[in-house]
């Protein structure tokens, strides 16, 4: 078919602009064929834009030249219409625009379109590798155009609100110094230095702590972060943080500037208003009572220590837990009326994940009780668990023993989040933002035999654990704090270290010596020699917060073109193998493992 030009016809309107209020106005609207429905001497397609459908009427009275165009219309080819609103005879309710209809005068076919792979529908009914091989159509979906619009907003209102409150947003570099002390960077070899790397930034932090340094004290930036780790439905290779830091503060002053943010954020994208401040709860809380560090309060179901009651068992997989560890249950109530063997088999594999050794359970069916653990412990003990953990008929109790204790909060805490899912006691319209705050400045590693900052070596030391650097470093608490919603981390940060001997004596815990440190972090340590001021920050993960606020459960469907689980990207066929002639300006060799 012959295709048309614009010439001088020009867009008037986005299709869901369009109401009532327009009946008898002439107007142009552009877009892709959703459907076209052919009844003979009567033709209706379905325009769709990024911002909802419109029907488009053509009948008896409509031009030769325009009803054969409307005819030859198939979906998703590319047109523009003009002509006159008028009041649909059939009012379709779903849509924003079913009372009206766009009756076309002039009509211009600008593009043919392909048979596409699977329709441009929501929901969409096709599977994830075929939509992200042919990812610019599943982005036409109305579904992703909200979202990503809803994106759009969320970035508007945080540059917004931060430059109400005298934030100047200022860009860091993408190509640095690799960072010593994260997770594994994505290393970029120089053309002009050989045999040297760059590395994209894990994030801005030493950059907007020099920032600091240089007098900006109110500073704000969108910016694009990487990590070369493992994917899961939160986590991209490739991300986005909303990140900030600020001047002459302590903890209070940064959380009560987020706390504004967040209250804007939530009213103006949902109109939730959120009561500040928010509520605050203490690492050893938050893991004592939920098993996260990140807790998900929209429900109960909290862990219950029963360590107490079984100190004296001869039941060796309770009592070799008691040696360093502890033994802690769930309640889970109701549970014996859904949960199968074989689901709860499904659970013990669940926190094996998180490497507990098993799951202990009791199921109290209604006259019909089964227990993995009671036949080994004696009867006082079986009544004192069951009465500890409040347990009733129809409830199932989940017990978890190790003598590492992190591994009891983590595999815990993951059951506790399923079982919250499977039992429905998740409402999704409820959101309960909390900071979780008090961590542990540093964490221990048993491989390597020695403690690493839990946070980043920039992070201060509680005032009241100064004393305890030199002399007991694992017992000291961190000046940072994150904010927690829905079971996840959307943002987290800390007071730093503004005095050049305490960030030595921080290294020096870490095992980094004065000669490596200046060798790492050399320009920090000369930077904070010509004076600064106390300050912190934080970094929220906006990709994460975008998939809370359009109630997603993977970050995937909230970026325009993600990584998949394997960190490619089907569309661009991405990452690629390089050229030899590449390779030899860069002056590198390149082996190449067989797939297998």
């Amino acid at each position: 078919m012959n295709l048309d030009v614009m010439g001088k016809l020009r867009r008037t309107h986005y299709c869901a602009q369009l109401s009532l209020s327009n009946i008898g106005k002439t107007v142009c609207a552009a877009g892709f064929v959703q459907k076209r429905r052919d009844l003979g001497n009567l033709i209706f397609i379905d325009l769709r834009d990024r911002t909802g459908v419109l029907q488009l009427a053509f009948d008896g009275i409509t031009a030769k030249d325009v009803f054969e165009k409307a005819s030859g219309c198939r979906s998703e080819f590319v047109i523009m219409a003009q002509g006159e609103i008028r009041k649909r005879e059939s009012i379709n309710r779903d849509i924003p625009t079913g009372e009206i209809e766009l009756f076309v005068t002039n009509l211009r076919v600008l593009s043919a379109a392909k048979t596409p792979p699977f329709e441009i529908l929501d929901p969409v009914n096709a599977g994830e590798e075929l939509r992200y091989s042919y990812r610019y159509l599943d982005l036409r979906r109305l579904e992703m155009q909200r979202i990503l619009t809803l994106r759009h907003r969320v970035a508007k209102i945080a540059r917004d609100y931060f430059n109400d409150n005298e934030f100047l947003e200022i860009e860091t570099p993408a190509l640095i110094r690799a960072t010593p002390e994260g997770a594994r960077d994505y290393l970029v070899p120089s053309r002009v230095h050989k045999g040297k790397c760059y590395a994209l930034p894990q994030s801005p932090q030493l950059y907007k702590q020099l920032l600091m340094v240089s007098g900006f004290d109110r500073y704000m930036q969108i910016v694009r972060c990487f990590r070369d780790e493992d994917l899961r439905a939160d986590r991209q290779p490739e991300f986005t943080q909303l990140d900030l830091e600020m001047s002459f503060v302590d903890v209070d002053d940064v959380l009560k500037i987020n706390e504004g943010f967040i209250s804007r954020l939530f009213k103006e994208v949902l109109d939730i208003e959120i009561q500040t401040p928010l509520p605050r709860i203490k690492y050893e809380e938050a893991m004592r009572r939920y098993g996260s560090d990140k807790p998900d309060t929209r429900f109960e179901l909290e862990l219950c220590d029963i360590s107490d009651l079984l100190k004296d068992t001869e039941f060796r997989v309770f009592s070799g837990a008691l040696e360093t560890g502890s033994i802690r249950a769930v309640n889970a109530k109701g549970a014996a009326k859904i949960y199968s063997r074989k689901d709860i088999d499904n659970l013990t594999e669940l926190v094996k994940t998180y490497k507990a050794k098993g799951l202990a359970w009791l199921k109290l069916g209604a006259g019909n009780e089964t227990s993995s653990y009671e036949k080994f412990i004696t009867p006082e003990e079986r009544t004192a668990v069951r009465e500890k953990t409040q347990a009733q008929p129809d409830d199932i109790i989940f017990i978890v023993a190790d003598p590492d204790n992190d591994i009891v909060f983590n595999s815990l805490g993951a059951l506790r989040l399923e079982l919250g899912r499977k039992l429905g006691l998740i409402d999704p319209a409820i959101f309960k933002p909390l900071w979780v705050v008090d961590f542990p400045l540093f964490e221990y590693d048993e491989e390597d035999e020695r403690l690493y900052a839990r946070h980043h070596p920039f992070t201060s030391v509680a005032d009241e654990d100064i004393e305890k650097m030199e002399a007991d470093p694992a017992q000291c608490k961190a000046k940072a704090y994150d904010l927690v919603l829905h079971g996840y981390e959307i943002g987290g940060g800390s007071i730093r270290i503004n005095n050049a001997q305490l960030q030595q004596q921080m290294f020096r815990v870490m095992g980094i010596n004065e000669q490596e440190a200046a060798e790492k972090f050399g320009f920090l340590l000369d930077a904070f020699t010509y004076g600064v001021p106390p300050h912190g920050g934080m970094a929220y993960g906006l990709d994460r917060l975008v998939m809370i606020l359009a109630g997603k459960d993977s970050i995937k469907d909230v970026i325009a073109f993600p990584k998949m689980q394997n960190a490619n990207e089907l569309m661009t066929n991405c990452p690629s193998v390089p050229t030899a002639e590449q390779l030899e300006e860069l002056g590198i060799s390149y082996i190449r493992k067989p797939d297998n």
